[in-house]
């Protein structure tokens, strides 16, 4: 599935698209392969584009009830970073990334680096079962107190 960009844009598949060909390095084939990776993890994934700016061309964002992750092209590195990825389990220790902050986690995929695709696609099957346990918690009520009550005055 796919979330247009907006009304006069190419949609978000066709920017990502765009993106990797225009890296056309080991970036390029990487970002298409983690993007292969989180649709054969999640078949019902989003992609969108997001942040685009004057400075920014925007950002590859895959969502499934939330944001999964984003996929980042720098220099010497693509960045997946994972939007609640400080909740999730990391048996294989992909995450080597922003590993300090309380929220997101990411990971860094260098030229010559191999990705255990396996422990990739369970990171990204656990992201989105949080994002699904998110949506669907109920809200508890506040019991009600009878001393609030008894503090009520009368109509």
């Amino acid at each position: 599935m796919t979330k247009p960009v907006g009304k006069d844009s190419a949609s978000a598949s066709a920017s990502i698209d765009e993106r990797i060909k225009k890296l056309g390095d080991w970036r390029g084939k990487t970002l298409a392969k983690v993007r292969e990776l989180i649709h054969e993890a999640d078949p019902e994934v989003v992609e969108e584009w997001k942040w685009a700016k004057a400075t920014n061309p925007g950002t590859p964002v895959w969502s499934h009830d939330g944001i999964i992750c984003t996929g980042e092209s720098y220099k010497t590195a693509v960045k997946m970073t994972f939007a609640r990825g400080a909740e999730l389990k990391d048996p294989s220790r992909l995450f080597n990334s922003s590993l300090e902050g309380n929220v997101r986690r990411a990971i860094d995929i260098h030229e010559g680096e191999s990705i255990n695709e396996a422990a990739l696609k369970d990171l990204i099957r656990a992201a989105v079962s949080l994002n699904l346990k998110a949506k669907v918690k109920p809200k508890t009520k506040r019991a009600s107190s009878s001393r609030s009550a008894s503090r009520r005055k009368p109509r």
